[in-house]
């Protein structure tokens, strides 16, 4: 497991945000660690059409914390 911190993909809305939340991204949102291996689609508006898969230690200028779970 790796530590997420603020500014990472995990702690961002869009992190997986094309799909119904599930127990993995609550988790991550709560512990903030996740499983190094994962990966999530990116559904930032200005990135949806390139249909980035991103791993939760990820980051860009995006950015946008996501709300508490």
């Amino acid at each position: 497991m790796q530590a997420v911190h603020a500014g990472q993909c995990g702690l961002c809305s869009h992190f997986g945000e094309t799909h119904a939340p599930n127990k993995v991204l609550v988790t991550i949102m709560s512990s903030k660690k996740a499983d190094e291996s994962m990966l999530d689609t990116c559904g930032h508006p200005k990135l949806a059409g390139l249909h980035l898969k991103v791993s939760p230690i990820s980051g860009c200028d995006g950015f946008h914390e996501a709300a508490r779970a």
